[in-house]
Order: C-alpha cells, then structure tokens, then sequence
C-alpha cells in the first residue's frame, strides 16, 4: 500500500475524492446512495460501530456515535462512479482513519450485495489541500454544482446554459449537502459540522448567486 508524504494538519481544509476501479459505478440503486451517506456519519467516530446491531427500522444516522469524532465535514456529494468530500481533521490522523473506515464498510457492503470480489475503489482516495479561501470557496462551490453533469454534462466547460433547470434538478438532488444549505430539514444534516468552516459560507438567501460567483473564480486561480 502506498504511503501518504505528505500529513493532514488539524484545523487545515481538504477536498478528499475517489471514484470506482476502471471508472465503475459505485452507486447503482438508492441504497446504495443511502448507505454511503450514512457511512459519512457513522464512520466519523474513533470508536467502531458494529452494524450488525443496528436496531430494526433504525439507520446508521440513527446511531448515537461514541467517542470523539475523527474529522468535520463541510460538503459533500456522490456521483454515479465517484464522491467529493470537503473537510478538516478534527484530530491528528483523523482524515486517514476516517477514510479507512469509511472506503473499507463501504466496499464490504457493496462486494457483499453485488457478489463481488476485489479493489471497488480506484486506489487510495485523492486529497487536495485548501491553502487559501478562494480555493476553499472554489471547491465549495465545484462539489455542489457537480451533479449539474447528469443533466448538463458540458457544463464545466462551457458554463451552465439553463441555470433555473439546473438549480431546480439540483433542489431536487438528494445525495449531496446542497439541500442542508437551502434550509432543509432532514436528518442528513448531522453529517455536517460547520463550525470549524470559515463564516462566509452561503446562508440559504444568497446560496445559489454565491456558489456560481465562486465557480466562477477558478479562471483565475492555478488548476
């Protein structure tokens, strides 16, 4: 297994991403959706959880974590075959051990439903440290607007060309924060934890005018 030079450092910001083995899918159906997401809140915690003891008609976002948690997450959403996750490390080594955890029940579920063997991920996942608020806000804004690519796959390039279908498709999207920062009340919010995040984060008012303005920026920023 490859060894990561370069540390994760508390309290810095990170867009951790994989996709599937040869660009596979690795969400087929909702429950597959509704797994990961909950393995984003179950799998925060230094203590194991047994899954196998979850009580019946509870789900992993139901739990009540033990212990201190590993990192906090900013933002977060799932594609067909990938996944982008912004987030800090709450403790040292917090980002490794999350993403362990996290890359191994996942994959435990999916080979185990799919009667499948081997890697399911594309090698160790992929980090990208956020030295600067603009990147930060860039990258913010870059996972949200990511499923606009189901309905507009060119959109990255040549921007979005129907901006109410595509905020209406992403309103509608379930398998990302966006929801949780137009003020939806659901229980996936307990996956975020925005307090070590930087206070300009869009509130639900100006959400949509400030994720396209930071989108924006990356024409002058080195990526």
């Amino acid at each position: 297994m490859s060894i990561r030079t370069t540390p994760f450092i508390v309290s810095e910001f990170y867009h951790i991403y994989n996709r599937g083995n040869s660009k596979q899918v690795i969400f087929k159906d909702r429950a597959d959706h509704e797994r990961f997401v909950g393995l984003l809140y179950s799998c925060n915690s230094a203590i194991h959880i047994k899954y196998n003891n979850i009580p019946n008609g509870k789900t992993l976002l139901d739990l009540e974590l033990p212990g201190e948690k590993l990192v906090a997450i900013g933002a977060y959403v799932l594609m067909p075959n990938h996944f982008h996750i912004l987030l800090t490390p709450l403790v040292e080594g917090g980002v490794s051990k999350f993403m362990q955890k996290l890359s191994t029940a996942y994959s435990m579920y999916f080979n185990k439903k799919y009667e499948r063997t081997g890697g399911l991920f594309e090698g160790k996942f992929k980090s990208q440290y956020a030295g600067d608020d603009r990147y930060l806000k860039y990258l913010f804004s870059y996972i949200h607007l990511n499923p606009v690519k189901l309905i507009d796959p060119a959109w990255k390039e040549s921007g979005i060309k129907n901006k109410k279908d595509a905020f209406t498709y992403l309103h509608k999207f379930k398998y990302s924060s966006y929801q949780d920062f137009l003020g939806v009340i659901r229980i996936e919010g307990k996956i975020l934890n925005l307090f070590v995040f930087p206070r300009y984060f869009p509130k639900r008012q100006n959400f949509e005018r400030e994720v396209l303005s930071w989108f924006s920026s990356r024409q002058d920023l080195d990526i």
